[in-house]
């Protein structure tokens, strides 16, 4: 894949080093899901490369860039900038990458917060960033394990780890994390006929 190489000499360049070993990760682990569920290899190859392209810009620059670009940021995500990076990391890969594919840039705009109706390759973003080898937390095994088993009960985990987390930072909740979970537990039920 001519393209991926090109983005990994791009991303060498413009992330740190921790970030770049980050990104590479969550690439692998994002195709490996692919395999595993039968999405697009390809699509999150490249999604899970680029999903932190907007990460290393300083947060105030990437609130400057977010209003350059037209991005409309709720009140969470403005005061929650460390949320900023997934929309402007989706316009960058689409303005800088030339990236138009949707289902890619949608991914990597949601992948810190999660959505409603998460499409496969938005779960595999989301759940791969969370769980590629280089991250290190209590209770990654476990989610990395259950997300191999059951992708939808790994991203339910992951989710459940973030609000948790959040809560306990007494940090703002994002409503999208919450509604990706909800609608996951849905999506659940309905499928075992408990709705």
């Amino acid at each position: 894949m001519m393209e991926l190489e090109m983005y990994k000499s791009i991303l060498q360049k413009e992330l740190s080093k921790e970030r770049y070993v980050h990104s590479i990760g969550v690439m692998e682990t994002s195709i490996n899901l692919a395999k595993k569920y039968g999405a697009s290899e390809n699509k999150a190859a490249i999604a899970g490369l680029l999903h932190d392209c907007a990460k290393d810009i300083p947060e105030e620059e990437q609130l400057k860039l977010a209003i350059e670009f037209g991005i409309l940021l709720d009140d969470i995500s403005a005061t929650e900038k460390v949320l900023i990076h997934g929309p402007l990391g989706a316009k960058i890969v689409e303005i800088k990458f030339g990236i138009k594919d949707k289902e890619i840039l949608r991914a990597i705009e949601i992948h810190t917060t999660g959505d409603e109706n998460m499409s496969l390759l938005d779960k595999i973003i989301y759940i791969a960033d969370y769980i590629e080898p280089n991250r290190n937390f209590p209770g990654v095994e476990d989610i990395r394990e259950t997300t191999f088993n059951d992708l939808d009960e790994g991203v339910l985990k992951g989710l459940n780890s973030t609000i948790r987390y959040v809560l306990e930072k007494n940090s703002l909740l994002h409503p999208k994390t919450v509604a990706a979970r909800n609608s996951l537990l849905k999506n659940r039920r309905n499928k075992r006929g408990e709705l």
